[in-house]
């Protein structure tokens, strides 16, 4: 096997995809049918060449995949992928480097030390901060919010570790209406249910009403962690940090910050006020590849207390040979897994290439295109914006729900662009998030042009 030409192959055939993606229609082409018929079959008995499964590979799966790195792609807040983080991810493959142990990789351990570091500094979070890279936000808020129901408990005098939980004291979770599911899937993985969890009016942006949360704490003296958010799905709002974390430290409760994609505005210069006062959160949690654009799966958990953060994540057995934390950070410690991929590689490449102001004008330029969207699809017939668009996302309808639901089917069946519906006040909407480092001003107007045209306007 010549591993040289394949990988070249590799390289070229993925370089095409790139290299077409901005122009591609968005969705993919092909049916789950079409697709299980050129992709699926009984179990080979025998193998066959690496050089011609990969182009097997490309030449059938290729027309069931979304160009999610297009400039008009505008669903779920995903980005694309920068050429440093995708050329970064792809020596980490190559490199095959398990990042678990410093010892098995002293390069990823001090990539991923420098990495955190910098996206601390990135989003004005405090420098002592410990944190973990895991697979998204989803991991994320549970490995966070693990180390939370760990340090609460332990306070009333009860250890998850050496315990569990049943018998233990009744944990409260607090929370906003419009809180993201991830939070709740989090919870339940933690054997938290939702019996536990008290819910706190929004306002019409999905704000928590932070000036409800003082009586909220107030009703129960019992361990609490407080859940707030930093960019709620559908609006982009955020919360009033201070007034919640006021409230928090009066009630000694735990408070968590979700930041999956609004925490990136504390890289912005004209957007940081939007994060005053996350910094002040017990433990955060936000995906590198959201807003950064670096490829999946790239979430990351900060906690303000390492010492608790070790506590709850860290792992002994006598062949596990982990340095003591004075002569390095042990990346076991921090995290809920043992091999992984070292995934801080991309985040670190996307950091130095971009720099300080590099990510703060990703941001900001996404937030103007976000703007622009919602000046000019404003004025179409019927169309209410019904967001203060004062980050990346925009959500609006139209006169009614039969018209905004044909119209959204009609543009993402088009292929010119594509965003996702949601539901907004019990009524259906639709959701644009501008978050890939392709959108440029043209992209804006294609998209427009097609809901013009879905209107039957064009």
């Amino acid at each position: 096997m010549d591993e040289r030409r394949l990988l070249t192959r590799a390289a070229e055939l993925a370089a095409d995809w790139v290299e077409s993606s901005p122009e591609r229609p968005i969705p993919p082409g092909a049916t789950i049918v079409e697709l299980r018929e050129a992709l699926g079959g009984p179990l080979p008995d025998s193998g066959s060449p690496d050089l011609d499964v990969i182009e097997q590979l490309v030449r059938d799966g290729e027309s069931g995949l979304t160009a999610m790195g297009s400039g008009r792609y505008f669903g779920f807040v995903i980005g694309g992928t920068l050429p440093a983080a995708l050329a970064a991810d792809w020596l980490v493959s190559a490199w095959d480097q398990n990042a678990g142990l410093l010892l098995l990789s002293p390069t990823a351990a001090v990539v991923e030390e420098t990495a955190g570091t910098w996206v601390k500094e990135l989003l004005g979070l405090p420098a002592t901060a410990s944190f973990a890279f895991v697979t998204g936000c989803q991991m994320a808020h549970t490995t966070a919010l693990a180390v939370a129901r760990d340090a609460v408990l332990e306070r009333a005098g009860w250890s998850v570790g050496e315990q569990g939980l049943q018998g233990g004291p009744r944990l409260r979770i607090v929370t906003g209406e419009k809180r993201h599911v991830t939070v709740d899937r989090a919870l339940r993985l933690l054997g938290l249910g939702s019996g536990q969890v008290r819910l706190v009016p929004v306002d019409d942006q999905g704000r928590m009403r932070a000036a409800l949360l003082p009586d909220v704490l107030a009703e129960t003296n019992g361990p609490t962690i407080v859940v707030a958010q930093a960019g709620e799905v559908n609006t982009g709002s955020f919360e009033d940090f201070h007034a919640i974390a006021d409230a928090c430290e009066a009630r000694g409760a735990w408070l968590h910050l979700d930041g999956a994609f609004g925490l990136w505005a504390g890289a912005s210069d004209e957007l940081r006020h939007l994060v005053d006062g996350a910094e002040r959160a017990d433990s955060w949690a936000t995906d590198a590849h959201k807003w950064l654009n670096v490829p999946y799966d790239c979430g990351i958990a900060l906690c303000a207390d390492p010492a608790a953060h070790r506590r709850s994540m860290s792992a002994a057995a006598s062949y596990l040979v982990q340095v003591d934390e004075s002569e390095g950070r042990e990346p076991l410690a921090y995290g809920p897994e043992f091999s992984r991929r070292a995934r801080s590689v991309p985040v670190y490449a996307a950091i130095r290439a971009l720099g300080r102001t590099g990510v703060g004008e990703l941001v900001d330029r996404c937030c103007r295109h976000a703007r622009a969207f919602a000046e000019q699809i404003a004025p179409l017939p019927g169309a209410e914006v019904l967001n203060e668009v004062v980050l990346n996302q925009v959500l609006f309808r139209f006169a009614d729900d039969a018209t905004t639901s044909a119209a959204l089917a009609a543009v993402q069946a088009g292929g010119e662009a594509w965003m996702s519906g949601t539901t907004w006040d019990g009524r259906p909407a639709i959701r644009l998030s501008v978050s890939g480092w392709r959108t440029t001003e043209d992209d804006v107007e294609r998209t427009v042009a097609a809901f013009v045209r879905a209107l039957g306007r064009g």
